[in-house]
This record gives structure tokens, C-alpha cells and sequence, in this order.
């Protein structure tokens, strides 16, 4: 089964970066799609950006990050990186990182799960 374990959240004032990181073992060619996901308290779980491992390609970033946020993968395929820039407080919350079959758009649909890492940026 892939396992994943998410790393790097931590506390930076409005306008800092961050970068957030993933281990992902267990990795077959069956899980075609990794993506980042976030929780804020009081709110839903939403996408905030998806990845395809087999050709490299970004599939979504969500409006509220673009341009700010970049998802990537290591040589190795080992690690997924999001990189965070340009940080507003409105970006506080608990971020997960997920692999699927495929990238879909509703977060239930993940198979696999990291156990979050808190992300705090104040004002």
C-alpha cells in the first residue's frame, strides 16, 4: 500500500514561504494521481492542487493559491513538494497530502491519506 507522511508546516508572518514535503513509499504505477489538500477549523477539506506522476503534469491548482503555490515531485518520485509564496493568514490550516487512481476533484475519493501538517501564518 503507499504510505505517506507530510512535513515542513510550521508558524511565518503574512508574505513569508513555506515549503511542505511528502514522503511517499510504497509507490506503484497504479497511483496516477497525488495532490494536495487543505482544512481550515470551520471549514471543509479543499483541493488545492493535484499532480500526475506519470507525465509530470499539474492537473489543478486552485484559484485561491495560483500563482503563489507550486506542486512538484523529486527526480526520485519519493517526495511531493508544495512550495508556498507570498503567504496570507488565510492560508492557516491543517494540509494533507492524498493519492488516488486517478485526480479527482472530490477529496472522499482519495485512497490514501498523510496525517497532516499544521500550517500558521499570521498577519
Amino acid at each position: 500500500q503507499v504510505h505517506l507522511v507530510e512535513s515542513g508546516g510550521g508558524s511565518v508572518q503574512a508574505g513569508g514561504s513555506l515549503r511542505l514535503s511528502c514522503a511517499v513509499s510504497g509507490y506503484t504505477s497504479s497511483t496516477n494521481c497525488l495532490a494536495w489538500f487543505r482544512q481550515a477549523p470551520g471549514k471543509e477539506r479543499e483541493g488545492v492542487a493535484r499532480f500526475r506522476p506519470s507525465d509530470g503534469i499539474i492537473t489543478y491548482v486552485a484559484d485561491a493559491v495560483e500563482g503563489r503555490f507550486y506542486i512538484s515531485q523529486d527526480n526520485a518520485k519519493n517526495t511531493l513538494y508544495l512550495q508556498m509564496t507570498s503567504l496570507k493568514p488565510e492560508d492557516t490550516a491543517m494540509y494533507y497530502c492524498a493519492a488516488a487512481a486517478m485526480c479527482y476533484v472530490n477529496s472522499r475519493s482519495y485512497t490514501y491519506w498523510g496525517q497532516g501538517t499544521q500550517v500558521t501564518v499570521s498577519s
